[in-house]
């Protein structure tokens, strides 16, 4: 058997499932195969085509499948296509014959009980027999929809018959499986060989027990839907589940789309000719006869065999699906389950492809084909299981809508967003835990009493384009040139002399709170003599910065900027902004000039002093304002109401592993700022005393008040 990477899916189902991407205009092969190898299926299990192997007996070729698609991908058109061009032919010349071939059987049922009971008149026991076939109804080809005794009553039928499939096709399944679970529970049982036991019923003059026939009934099941009907994060999700855990993980051939992909580069006439092609519709005619004509009664209970090479090959791939699932966890059981049986799925729509080719054998070709589609159908699955949950469909939600929602308008517009004020409001928590980690934050605000949701895709700062503007105009306020640069060339602009520049762009290039352009991915800030330089360089040495001086700048008081990278791209508007400068000013071990917190405020360079520091990127999610991280973090600054802003800095900034070191940083940033030792010893005691898990004391002399001594006497 080769590899994978080498097998090849039907050649023939290959050139329809090419016509139907040509006239659905829809890329999704995956689809139209499941769809294709399902028809095909259909017509093997309506000939009681059979495949014998070499180590369970004979088994009946048939197929289940759940084929999900977004709307419009052309499910009910390339359906039509299959059933009205393909497989028509089949279709008519199989019913034709239906009730000739029955006939054939009833009359062996007739000979069967007259041997068994010779003493009854012929003629009683064969008007019997054909009363009890007549009373079964007519024989349906597909159904949408059925009940459970509904379902047995038709199977007896065909097992008297000894003919014939049960072909189940329900469409739009996320708004139908609630209504089926009867008739797909019964299902379940006939998928392997086609049998189902049968259910005790009393026995009266109105409904006579009719007589038991031992047999087989292939049966054939196709759902058809959209996921997000389905995936609804409710009741039908909850059901489908259930589905998949108890038997259909294993049974079904699985196609998955969360997106429909059209082809919009043609012209018009482009897609006309390709649409009416007479290439495309000869060759559909030609197949549809040929597929006619295997429903000649002599192609009835056709057997196909195996050489031992592909029954070998057929054993391989089952255990490389076994091992593959033996390494999986146990929490995956679907998975283990569906990887575990997807050999059985293989073998049997490999038995269809060889009735297609009119072959009495299924060879190595066509297992190869039922693996290569199978091996498909599991990449599907995989897809359906790690599905986006409904919290993650909310965060996506509000990240793409584009306005404040309410509660009522989420739950008019989202199918999953229901349940309990409770429910929804741990939905939005996880959303919101979610978005944190996958760049989305979802804010909440509330205007008269009721609370609003929002969200946004946060952009990564991209280095080699930073948010800028500048001007050499004298007045300030005109002439500002809208740029992204490279954060390394950054230092060039604040060495110019006479530049003034901002961290936002603005329109026309004139300088307003009007004008600003939503956008920013760095910070300023402008520390006039709060803190050293040198101590405040201790103090964000974690962070990526370019530090330099003003014109006012003393070796005595220290005047500079701060320049941080922030890790997203922010578009604010001014009133936002304003209140997340403020929430990063608080949180800084430093006091920063307020103007700091207006977007259109600008800043001189000069021939400064300028250093550039590496690191890591300025977080911005915890400064956000109306976030849950915001919240969060004002709550605990609500806690450490005694500290001040420089213990607290050091204090949220500390943790495992890393407590001496902010420790010795708090201490040395005491030094800088011209504190004496008694001092620094008691304030750096006081703030360790105040973390979770305390330094030792003898630790803290013999470490940092150590270096704290050296540096004093040093200076």
């Amino acid at each position: 058997m080769r590899d994978l990477s080498e097998m090849s899916f039907h050649p023939d189902m290959e050139k329809i499932v090419d016509i139907l991407c040509e006239k659905t205009q829809n890329s999704n092969r995956l689809f139209f195969r499941v769809l294709t190898s399902f028809q095909f299926s259909m017509m093997a299990s309506q000939m009681r085509v059979m495949i014998r192997t070499h180590d369970r007996g004979v088994i009946p070729v048939n197929m289940y499948a759940l084929n999900l698609a977004t709307s419009g991908a052309g499910k009910g058109f390339s359906t039509n296509i299959l059933e009205n061009e393909v497989t028509h032919h089949f279709r008519t010349t199989f019913l034709d014959s239906f009730d000739t071939v029955a006939e054939v059987e009833l009359e062996k049922i007739v000979f069967k009980r007259q041997a068994r009971d010779p003493d009854k008149d012929p003629e009683t026991i064969k008007a019997q027999v054909y009363k009890e076939y007549e009373m079964l109804g007519k024989y349906i080809y597909s159904f949408d929809s059925g009940t459970s005794p509904a379902l047995k009553q038709m199977r007896q039928k065909l097992l008297m018959a000894n003919a014939g499939s049960m072909n189940l096709i329900i469409d739009e399944i996320g708004s139908n499986l609630l209504g089926n679970q009867e008739v797909l529970t019964t299902c379940l049982e006939l998928f392997d060989v086609g049998a189902v036991r049968e259910k005790l019923i009393k026995n009266t003059a109105e409904n006579v027990r009719i007589e038991e026939i031992i047999g087989r009934t292939p049966t054939n099941v196709m759902l058809f839907g959209t996921p997000d009907k389905l995936l609804d994060g409710g009741k039908i999700e909850d059901e489908l589940n259930s589905m998949l855990e108890t038997g259909y993980a294993r049974r079904c051939f699985f196609s998955y789309s969360k997106e429909s992909k059209k082809e919009i580069t043609m012209t018009p006439l482009e897609r006309y000719k390709m649409m009416t092609s007479k290439v495309t519709s000869g060759f559909l005619e030609s197949y549809s006869q040929k597929l006619g004509r295997l429903a000649d009664m002599s192609n009835m209970h056709k057997v196909l065999t195996m050489d031992e090479d592909t029954a070998v090959g057929l054993i391989q791939y089952q255990m490389d699906c076994e091992r593959i699932a033996n390494e999986l966890p146990e929490h995956e059981s679907q998975r283990k389950a569906e990887l575990t049986h997807r050999y059985f799925k293989a073998l049997k729509v490999a038995g269809a492809y060889a009735f297609v080719d009119d072959s009495d054998e299924l060879t190595m070709d066509h297992l190869e084909y039922g693996i290569k589609l199978a091996e498909a159908s599991g990449e599907a699955f995989q897809m359906l299981l790690s599905r986006d949950r409904p919290y993650v469909k909310l965060a996506k939600y509000l990240a793409n809508v584009g306005i404040d929602c309410t509660h009522p308008d989420l739950m008019e517009d989202l199918s999953f967003y229901k349940g309990s004020a409770s429910q929804r409001n741990e939905m939005i928590v996880n959303a919101t835990a979610w978005g944190y980690k996958n760049n989305i934050i979802i804010k909440k605000s509330f205007t008269d009493g009721v609370e609003f949701l929002s969200g946004e895709a946060l952009k990564p700062t991209d280095l080699t384009k930073m948010v800028i503007s500048y001007t050499a105009n004298g007045d300030m306020t005109t002439g500002y040139v809208n740029d992204h640069g490279a954060w390394e060339q950054l230092p060039k602009v604040l060495h110019r002399k006479g530049l003034h520049w901002l961290n936002h762009h603005v329109q026309g290039g004139y300088r307003n709170e009007e004008n600003a352009i939503p956008g920013f991915n760095m910070i300023v800030l402008d520390i006039d003599g709060t803190m050293s330089l040198k101590a405040a360089k201790a103090l964000l040495e974690d962070y990526k910065a370019i530090y330099y001086t003003t014109k006012s700048h003393t070796d005595e008081i220290n005047r500079f900027r701060v320049i941080l990278p922030t890790n997203f791209t922010l578009k604010m508007d001014a009133k936002e902004y304003k209140e997340f400068m403020k929430n990063v000013m608080a949180s800084l071990p430093f006091v920063v000039d307020e103007s700091c917190s207006h977007r259109c405020k600008k800043w001189l360079s000069h021939d400064a002093h300028i250093e550039s520091v590496d690191g890591e990127l300025f977080d911005v999610l915890p400064f956000i304002p109306k976030t849950q991280k915001n919240e969060e973090r004002q709550k605990r600054l609500q806690d450490q109401s005694s500290l001040d802003n420089w213990e607290r800095w050091i204090l949220n900034n500390s943790g495992d592993g890393n407590r001496n070191k902010m420790l010795h940083r708090y201490a040395m940033s005491l030094v800088d700022n011209g504190f004496q030792l008694e001092t620094i010893l008691g304030k750096v005691k006081e703030l360790n005393s105040k973390m979770p898990d305390k330094l030792d004391e003898l630790e803290l002399t013999s470490t940092i008040m150590v270096t704290v001594s050296k540096a004093l006497t040093a200076a």
